[in-house]
């Protein structure tokens, strides 16, 4: 069975929750896909993508909107009087589309994480219709951070479908279970949990992001 996603956004818990690799991941393993980092505020993700992914895109296709200072994207465009303009983004998603059988877009933050003055990540996720999976690292707390965000998901409309816990350091299976125990996640949220991202240690090294991307079981 083929990857059911044409459309994918990666989002996740919070801020460094390891979205970017996870993403990452996910398009080597699928081979000929699109990537896009929404929005970027500072230096970062979008570099990222270019040294490892090398994709051939143009930058405003791999990220449509871009501003220096690292803060919420609302605050950093007003320091350099500029709005965060979603329609451009849309637009360079479009062409995406057109060109890729599969894209990955990563989102800002976590779901409740502010895109603009009005929208959040969710909303955006809501407005564009867009396939949403949610990291959420493997730490003490991760049971209540997959629960908020899946009903923050269900509040605005969210079409999501699933969870990645991702393991940010080694971790034993003891650990695993007692932090992140799938069977109690899945059913405290109503949502399957795609399942544990393994720790990466070298997040540039291609094939070890291939690996872990397959390893999630969801890649044919």
């Amino acid at each position: 069975m083929a990857f059911p996603y044409q459309c994918l956004l990666v989002s996740a818990s919070d801020t460094g929750c390891g979205k970017t690799i996870v993403t990452a991941a996910l398009a080597l393993a699928l081979g000929n896909v699109g990537v896009m980092k929404l929005v970027q505020a500072g230096v970062g993700d979008r570099e990222y993508y270019q040294q490892v992914l090398h994709p051939d895109q143009t930058p405003a296709e791999l990220n449509p909107l871009y501003f220096a200072a690292p803060l919420a994207p609302p605050l950093a465009a007003q320091l350099e009087g500029k709005t965060v303009d979603l329609t451009w983004a849309w637009q360079q998603l479009t062409q995406l589309r057109q060109r890729y059988p599969h894209v990955l877009v990563e989102g800002a933050g976590g779901l409740g994480s502010p895109v603009t003055w009005e929208w959040t990540v969710a909303d955006v996720a809501a407005q564009w219709r867009l396939p949403t999976l949610v990291v959420v690292p493997v730490r003490l707390g991760a049971i209540g951070q997959a629960v908020a965000q899946v009903a923050l998901a269900r509040q605005t409309g969210v079409p999501l479908v699933g969870l990645v816990l991702n393991e940010r350091e080694p971790l034993t299976p003891q650990q695993r279970q007692d932090w992140a125990p799938v069977g109690l996640i899945q059913r405290l949220t109503g949502t399957p949990v795609w399942g544990y991202f393994p720790y990466v240690a070298d997040i540039d090294n291609r094939e070890c992001l291939k690996q872990a991307g397959l390893a999630l079981g969801v890649i044919p």
